[in-house]
């Protein structure tokens, strides 16, 4: 990360450097010098990045708000700061900007099979091969995402209890709908899909996560296990 000089970040104990000290404890517990040196990501033959970057954020008096409206031409007046790292510098606050300026989306609330439908569809209705996909609710109900888990061939697709388990623990899922598609248009399960729907509710019922329902998509038709009382 650093030329070879007097003082380099190479030098320092590896959970002290900014870039090992993020990757172990979380971007949270690094400093805004420390991030700031990483995207330096060099420093000169006597200063590190990390002096350079505590150097910039003092001229800002401390401010990231205030540091974010330096042009690149001021930055460039900093000793160790070329157009590279000016530039790299402004795109990090402009995409910062950006993300503020986001209006959240609201994402559903989940009340019924045929508003999953209404979400999935699109997405399986005709396809030529199976999909398993899986969403993931909190407690409300609320769509917190979803996401394909496999894709297989014409009549069949594996659906892994092991990734889909991890998955919704990983998001705090408090319930999971699982979807997949019949090419074929038969929308009734077979065998293996009930099989599959019972060993999945039996899984996430070990860590209380409810399975509130397994939708076949079948072309423009659809089954719903918990319609169906399944």
């Amino acid at each position: 990360m650093e030329a070879e000089g007097r003082n380099t970040i190479k030098k320092w104990r590896v959970e002290e450097r900014p870039r090992e000290k993020l990757v172990r404890l979380g971007a949270g517990a690094v400093t805004n010098a420390e991030l700031l040196a990483i995207l330096l990501q060099s420093g000169t033959t006597d200063r590190t990045a990390v002096d350079i970057a505590r150097e910039i954020i003092d001229d800002a008096g401390g401010s990231l708000n205030f540091l974010s409206g330096f042009s690149i031409e001021k930055l460039k007046r900093i000793s160790g700061i070329g157009p590279a790292k000016a530039v790299t510098i402004q795109a990090c606050f402009e995409l910062a900007k950006r993300m503020s300026a986001e209006i959240p989306k609201e994402e559903p609330t989940i009340t019924s099979s045929e508003m999953v439908v209404r979400i999935m569809a699109p997405l399986l209705q005709n396809l030529p091969h199976e999909e398993c996909w899986v969403l993931f609710l909190n407690k409300a109900n609320k769509l917190i995402c979803k996401e394909k888990i496999s894709s297989g061939g014409i009549d069949q697709t594996t659906m892994d209890i092991r990734i889909i388990a991890g998955k919704a623990l990983d998001r705090l899922a408090c319930g999971v709908i699982l979807v997949h598609n019949h090419p074929s248009g038969n929308r009734f399960p077979g065998d293996a899909d009930k099989a599959r729907t019972i060993a999945l509710k039996k899984a996430l019922s070990v860590f209380d996560i409810a399975l509130l329902d397994h939708i076949i998509v079948a072309g423009k038709k659809y089954f719903s296990f918990s319609d169906e009382n399944y």
